[in-house]
C-alpha cells in the first residue's frame, strides 16, 4: 500500500514538473519562468552599482531564495525519474545544474556570482509551455532545406568574397591612404561592411569615383541579402511537411520527449506513458 502511494506521488509530481499539457504542469512551468526572469533581473540590477549599493541586502536575500527554489526543483526532477542519470546528463539537466550552482560557488570564489546569468538559458523551457514542440517537424524541414542548399550557398558566399576583394582593391587604388584606405585588407573590410548594409562609418570614400563605387556596393548589398533567402525558400518548397503532431509528454523511465499525440508507449524505451 505504501509502495503504491509512493509510486502515485512520484507519478503525479513527474506529470507536474515535466509535462505542460496538464493545467498543473502548465502552471508549474509558468511560475518557473517567472522565477527565472526575476532571478535574471536581480542579476542585472546588482550589476548597477548605485542600485546594488542601496539594495544589496535585499537583492542578495532574494537571489538566495531563488537559488534554494531552483535547488529544490532540481532535486525533485532527479527524484521523479526512474533513470536520474538520463536527466542529469541531458541538455536541460546540465542547464538546470549550471544555473543553480553559481550562487553556491560565489561563497568560495569571488567574481563568479555573475555566472547566475546563465539562468537565461532556462527560458528555453518556454517552448514547452507554448507547445512549440508541435512545430519541430517544420524546423526539421528547414534544417533539411539548409543542408540541401549548402552547396549553392557556399558558391554564393565564395562569389561575395571575390566581389569584396575586387571592389576593395579598386577602392584602395581610387581612394588611397589619405582617405583612410591604408591597405587592401582594410579596403576589403570596408567593402564587406558596406555590402552587408552595416555601415560603421569609420571609413568613407571622399572622391566622386569612390562614392560612385560605394553606391554600386550599397545597391548590390540589397540583392546579396535576398539571394540566400531565395535559395533556402526554394528548397523548403520542395520539402513536404508530413511531420505528425507531438506533445510535451515526458517518459518517466528515460525522460524522452516529443511523443506523438495519443501515443501510449515511449518511442525510445517502450515504457508506458501517463
Amino acid at each position: 500500500m505504501s509502495y503504491s502511494k509512493k509510486k502515485h506521488w512520484k507519478t503525479r509530481l513527474h506529470e507536474i514538473i515535466y509535462e505542460a499539457d496538464t493545467p498543473e504542469g502548465k502552471l508549474f512551468d509558468v511560475i518557473l519562468l517567472i522565477i527565472i526572469i526575476a532571478s535574471i533581473l536581480l542579476v542585472m540590477l546588482e550589476s548597477v552599482e548605485s542600485i546594488d549599493r542601496k539594495y544589496h541586502t535585499i537583492i542578495n536575500i532574494s537571489e538566495w531564495i531563488v537559488t534554494i527554489l531552483f535547488t529544490i526543483e532540481y532535486i525533485a526532477r532527479i527524484v521523479t525519474v526512474k533513470k536520474p542519470l538520463h536527466y542529469i546528463t541531458s541538455f536541460y539537466g546540465i542547464i538546470d545544474l549550471l544555473s543553480t550552482i553559481p550562487k553556491y560557488i560565489s561563497l568560495f570564489f569571488a567574481g563568479t556570482h555573475a555566472l547566475v546569468a546563465i539562468r537565461a538559458l532556462r527560458l528555453l523551457r518556454v517552448f514547452r509551455i507554448l507547445k512549440l514542440g508541435r512545430y519541430l517537424g517544420a524546423s526539421n524541414n528547414l534544417l533539411r532545406a539548409i543542408k540541401a542548399s549548402r552547396v549553392k550557398i557556399s558558391v554564393f558566399l565564395f562569389a561575395v568574397v571575390i566581389i569584396s576583394i575586387i571592389l576593395g582593391t579598386i577602392m584602395y587604388i581610387v581612394e588611397g591612404e589619405e582617405h583612410g584606405f591604408t591597405n587592401i585588407p582594410k579596403s576589403v573590410y570596408w567593402c564587406i561592411v558596406t555590402l552587408t548594409t552595416v555601415g560603421y562609418g569609420d571609413i568613407a570614400p571622399q572622391t566622386p569615383i569612390g562614392q560612385f563605387i560605394a553606391s554600386i556596393v550599397m545597391v548590390l548589398g540589397y540583392g546579396i541579402i535576398a539571394v540566400p533567402t531565395g535559395i533556402v525558400t526554394a528548397e523548403i518548397a520542395k520539402v513536404s511537411d508530413n511531420t505528425p503532431t507531438v506533445n510535451t509528454t515526458s517518459c518517466a523511465n528515460c525522460s524522452a520527449e516529443g511523443h506523438k499525440d495519443h501515443a501510449d508507449f515511449c518511442y525510445n524505451c517502450g515504457h508506458k506513458l501517463h
